[in-house]
């Protein structure tokens, strides 16, 4: 994983600052003028959103269901509901966020179409308090600094159940903040966190195994 957050990083988000507000009202309105621009169906506006969102809605779709052609399939798909339903889009939210729920909701149709399960049954949420800020320390980037031991971090990604891939995959490529995430899955921002260490935990035992890589 190139860029994007170190995962070692401890995950609650630092709190807001000042100049921060302005900054996401400058957001929101740039949001709904793209988003008026396609329902008036304005030349170029419709594709100029689709290359803007694009690679969040690959990534959202691709670490839930893995498979090339479906991938593509329900990126069309979650397109063509979002050009169907942004009229439903009221501009007090992210259009990022909005239309990275239309790409949650479409893999996860899929999935249980499927009856493909979204997490372990071992990932319930009855320890997400103690996982509230927590980190284990341990420097994920530096153990994948070489080819070998970057290969064998990728194969444990995609051996994580679909959401862990996909939060993990959010959060540090994406570099998009807990709650943005639990407002496109609809998961508590606490659950997501015991996503984030449990993926994490699970990916520095496969290092340590295979890789010899020292916690």
């Amino acid at each position: 994983m190139d860029g994007g957050r170190p995962l070692d990083r401890e995950l609650p988000a630092p709190p807001a600052l000042p100049d921060e507000a302005p900054d996401r009202a400058i957001a929101l309105a740039a949001d709904r003028a793209l988003a008026e621009a396609v329902l008036a169906g304005a030349p170029g506006a419709f594709e100029r959103l689709v290359k803007q969102y694009q690679g969040l809605c690959f990534h959202i779709i691709q670490r839930l269901v893995r498979q090339p052609d479906d991938t593509r399939e329900l990126c069309q798909d979650t397109f063509l509901r979002v050009h169907r339903y942004l009229h439903q889009y009221r501009g007090e939210s992210s259009l990022q966020g909005w239309i990275g729920q239309v790409a949650y909701s479409v893999a996860r149709r899929h999935l249980e179409r499927k009856r493909i399960p979204l997490q372990d049954a071992s990932d319930a949420d009855a320890h997400q308090a103690l996982l509230d800020g927590a980190t284990d320390g341990f420097d994920l980037e530096a153990a994948h600094s070489d080819e070998e031991s970057a290969r064998c971090l990728h194969a444990a990604i995609e051996m994580l159940p679909p959401v862990q891939r996909m939060v993990l995959t959010l959060y540090h490529l994406d570099e998009l903040p807990i709650g943005e995430i639990a407002s496109m899955t609809g998961l508590a921002e606490g659950t997501i966190k015991s996503h984030l260490f449990r993926s994490r935990q699970r990916l520095r035992q496969v290092l340590e195994t295979r890789m010899g890589v020292a916690a």
